[in-house]
Protein backbone atom coordinates (compact mmCIF):
# COMPACT_ATOMS: atom_id res chain seq x y z
CA UNK A 1 0.00 0.00 0.00
CA UNK A 2 2.78 2.49 1.18
CA UNK A 3 4.40 1.90 -2.16
CA UNK A 4 1.42 2.34 -4.26
CA UNK A 5 0.96 5.71 -2.47
CA UNK A 6 4.62 6.67 -3.09
CA UNK A 7 4.53 5.68 -6.58
CA UNK A 8 1.43 7.45 -7.09
CA UNK A 9 3.03 11.24 -4.99
CA UNK A 10 5.47 10.60 -7.68
CA UNK A 11 3.79 10.35 -10.40
CA UNK A 12 1.38 13.20 -9.80
CA UNK A 13 4.85 15.60 -9.26
CA UNK A 14 6.00 14.04 -12.62
CA UNK A 15 3.34 14.72 -14.37
CA UNK A 16 3.79 13.07 -17.95
CA UNK A 17 6.79 11.26 -16.66
CA UNK A 18 4.45 8.23 -15.99
CA UNK A 19 6.68 5.48 -17.77
CA UNK A 20 10.11 6.81 -16.34
CA UNK A 21 8.72 6.39 -12.64
CA UNK A 22 7.66 3.10 -13.18
CA UNK A 23 10.17 1.78 -14.15
CA UNK A 24 12.38 3.35 -11.78
CA UNK A 25 10.46 2.29 -9.56
CA UNK A 26 10.49 -1.38 -10.02
CA UNK A 27 14.01 -0.75 -10.82
CA UNK A 28 15.64 -1.49 -7.07
CA UNK A 29 13.58 -4.61 -6.06
CA UNK A 30 13.55 -5.91 -9.57
CA UNK A 31 17.57 -6.73 -9.06
CA UNK A 32 17.48 -8.02 -5.61
CA UNK A 33 14.50 -10.39 -6.44
CA UNK A 34 16.07 -11.26 -10.23
CA UNK A 35 16.56 -14.82 -10.49
CA UNK A 36 19.68 -13.83 -12.43
CA UNK A 37 22.74 -13.74 -10.81
CA UNK A 38 24.02 -9.96 -10.03
CA UNK A 39 27.13 -10.58 -12.34
CA UNK A 40 24.59 -12.12 -15.23
CA UNK A 41 22.75 -8.89 -14.26
CA UNK A 42 25.53 -6.58 -14.75
CA UNK A 43 26.45 -8.23 -17.80
CA UNK A 44 23.04 -8.28 -19.16
CA UNK A 45 23.03 -4.30 -19.61
CA UNK A 46 26.71 -4.41 -20.52
CA UNK A 47 25.25 -6.33 -23.41
CA UNK A 48 22.55 -3.71 -24.12
CA UNK A 49 24.98 -0.73 -24.61
CA UNK A 50 27.36 -2.93 -26.38
CA UNK A 51 24.97 -3.97 -28.66
CA UNK A 52 23.56 -0.47 -29.46
CA UNK A 53 26.79 1.15 -29.74
CA UNK A 54 27.56 -1.79 -32.12
CA UNK A 55 24.58 -1.51 -34.29
CA UNK A 56 25.02 2.88 -34.52
CA UNK A 57 28.31 2.13 -36.41
CA UNK A 58 26.51 1.67 -39.27
CA UNK A 59 24.63 4.43 -40.80
CA UNK A 60 22.61 2.52 -42.96
CA UNK A 61 21.15 0.51 -40.07
CA UNK A 62 20.89 4.23 -37.97
CA UNK A 63 19.18 5.91 -40.95
CA UNK A 64 16.34 3.48 -42.17
CA UNK A 65 15.66 1.23 -39.58
CA UNK A 66 14.45 1.45 -36.19
CA UNK A 67 16.02 -1.42 -34.06
CA UNK A 68 16.94 -2.18 -30.75
CA UNK A 69 17.83 -5.22 -28.47
CA UNK A 70 17.11 -5.98 -25.07
CA UNK A 71 19.60 -8.62 -23.69
CA UNK A 72 18.05 -10.75 -20.57
CA UNK A 73 19.71 -14.07 -19.18
CA UNK A 74 22.70 -13.59 -22.21
CA UNK A 75 19.46 -14.04 -24.31
CA UNK A 76 18.74 -11.35 -27.21
CA UNK A 77 15.80 -10.52 -28.41
CA UNK A 78 16.18 -8.31 -31.64
CA UNK A 79 13.05 -5.58 -32.33
CA UNK A 80 12.32 -3.53 -34.24
CA UNK A 81 11.81 -2.68 -38.28
CA UNK A 82 14.11 -2.74 -41.46
CA UNK A 83 12.81 -1.68 -44.70
CA UNK A 84 14.09 -4.92 -46.44
CA UNK A 85 15.49 -8.42 -45.13
CA UNK A 86 19.53 -7.04 -46.26
CA UNK A 87 19.27 -4.71 -43.14
CA UNK A 88 17.69 -7.12 -40.71
CA UNK A 89 19.49 -9.88 -41.83
CA UNK A 90 23.09 -7.06 -41.23
CA UNK A 91 21.61 -6.19 -37.74
CA UNK A 92 21.42 -9.34 -37.11
CA UNK A 93 24.74 -10.30 -38.28
CA UNK A 94 26.37 -7.74 -36.19
CA UNK A 95 24.95 -8.64 -32.82
CA UNK A 96 25.56 -12.75 -33.68
CA UNK A 97 29.51 -11.46 -34.27
CA UNK A 98 29.57 -9.75 -30.62
CA UNK A 99 29.52 -13.06 -29.41
CA UNK A 100 26.91 -12.68 -26.77
CA UNK A 101 26.31 -15.95 -25.82
CA UNK A 102 22.78 -17.25 -25.52
CA UNK A 103 20.09 -17.21 -28.45
CA UNK A 104 19.43 -14.57 -30.62
CA UNK A 105 15.13 -13.75 -30.58
CA UNK A 106 14.76 -12.23 -34.05
CA UNK A 107 11.40 -9.93 -33.89
CA UNK A 108 12.51 -7.61 -36.16
CA UNK A 109 9.69 -6.83 -38.64
CA UNK A 110 10.09 -6.38 -42.17
CA UNK A 111 8.45 -2.53 -43.05
CA UNK A 112 8.83 1.19 -42.57
CA UNK A 113 9.89 2.23 -38.67
CA UNK A 114 7.61 3.32 -36.58
CA UNK A 115 6.65 7.31 -35.87
CA UNK A 116 7.26 9.20 -33.02
CA UNK A 117 3.65 8.55 -32.21
CA UNK A 118 3.70 5.04 -32.73
CA UNK A 119 6.85 5.17 -30.18
CA UNK A 120 5.39 7.20 -28.02
CA UNK A 121 2.13 4.98 -27.75
CA UNK A 122 4.08 1.76 -27.53
CA UNK A 123 5.67 3.45 -23.85
CA UNK A 124 2.27 4.11 -22.79
CA UNK A 125 1.06 0.73 -23.47
CA UNK A 126 4.17 -0.34 -21.87
CA UNK A 127 3.59 1.20 -18.56
CA UNK A 128 -0.29 0.64 -18.76
CA UNK A 129 0.58 -3.49 -18.71
CA UNK A 130 3.41 -2.44 -15.63
CA UNK A 131 0.97 -0.71 -13.71
CA UNK A 132 -1.39 -3.11 -14.29
CA UNK A 133 0.62 -6.17 -13.42
CA UNK A 134 2.10 -4.31 -10.44
CA UNK A 135 -1.99 -4.44 -9.51
CA UNK A 136 -1.80 -7.86 -9.41
CA UNK A 137 -0.85 -9.48 -5.86
CA UNK A 138 -0.21 -12.92 -6.75
CA UNK A 139 2.65 -11.76 -9.42
CA UNK A 140 6.28 -10.91 -8.83
CA UNK A 141 6.52 -7.67 -11.12
CA UNK A 142 10.40 -7.39 -10.72
CA UNK A 143 10.53 -10.87 -12.51
CA UNK A 144 9.10 -9.39 -15.78
CA UNK A 145 10.14 -7.20 -18.50
CA UNK A 146 7.93 -5.94 -20.79
CA UNK A 147 8.54 -4.10 -24.02
CA UNK A 148 6.31 -3.04 -26.74
CA UNK A 149 7.07 -2.20 -29.71
CA UNK A 150 4.56 -1.41 -32.52
CA UNK A 151 1.74 -2.53 -30.57
CA UNK A 152 3.01 -5.98 -29.59
CA UNK A 153 4.13 -6.39 -26.66
CA UNK A 154 7.35 -9.02 -25.86
CA UNK A 155 7.47 -10.20 -22.35
CA UNK A 156 10.76 -11.41 -20.60
CA UNK A 157 12.06 -12.95 -17.25
CA UNK A 158 13.09 -16.03 -15.47
CA UNK A 159 9.99 -16.95 -14.49
CA UNK A 160 7.98 -20.29 -13.33
CA UNK A 161 5.08 -21.07 -15.66
CA UNK A 162 2.46 -19.89 -13.52
CA UNK A 163 3.90 -16.28 -13.30
CA UNK A 164 4.43 -16.44 -17.01
CA UNK A 165 0.64 -17.22 -17.78
CA UNK A 166 -0.72 -14.31 -15.32
CA UNK A 167 1.85 -11.71 -17.03
CA UNK A 168 0.81 -13.02 -20.38
CA UNK A 169 -3.02 -13.10 -19.45
CA UNK A 170 -2.85 -9.63 -17.60
CA UNK A 171 -0.99 -7.75 -20.86
CA UNK A 172 -3.17 -9.58 -23.10
CA UNK A 173 -6.15 -7.98 -21.39
CA UNK A 174 -4.66 -4.60 -21.70
CA UNK A 175 -6.08 -1.61 -24.02
CA UNK A 176 -3.30 -1.05 -26.71
CA UNK A 177 -2.12 -4.32 -27.18
CA UNK A 178 -1.82 -6.19 -30.48
CA UNK A 179 -0.58 -8.90 -29.85
CA UNK A 180 1.94 -10.72 -26.87
CA UNK A 181 5.15 -12.42 -27.56
CA UNK A 182 6.74 -14.55 -24.38
CA UNK A 183 10.43 -14.93 -24.68
CA UNK A 184 10.35 -16.52 -21.32
CA UNK A 185 12.98 -18.97 -19.30
CA UNK A 186 11.10 -20.82 -17.05
CA UNK A 187 12.30 -21.76 -13.69
CA UNK A 188 11.36 -24.59 -11.47
CA UNK A 189 7.99 -23.62 -9.25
Amino acid sequence: MIRRLLIISVLAMLQGCAGAVMVGAVSGAKMVNDERSMSTQISDTNADFVIASALSKHDDLNNQTNIAAVVMNNNVLMIGQAPNSMLRDKAIKVVQDLQIGGKIHNQIRIGTPTSFTTRSNDTWVTTKVKGRMLNEKSLDITRVKVITENGEVFLLGLIDRKQADLAVDIARNTAGVRKVIKVFEYTES
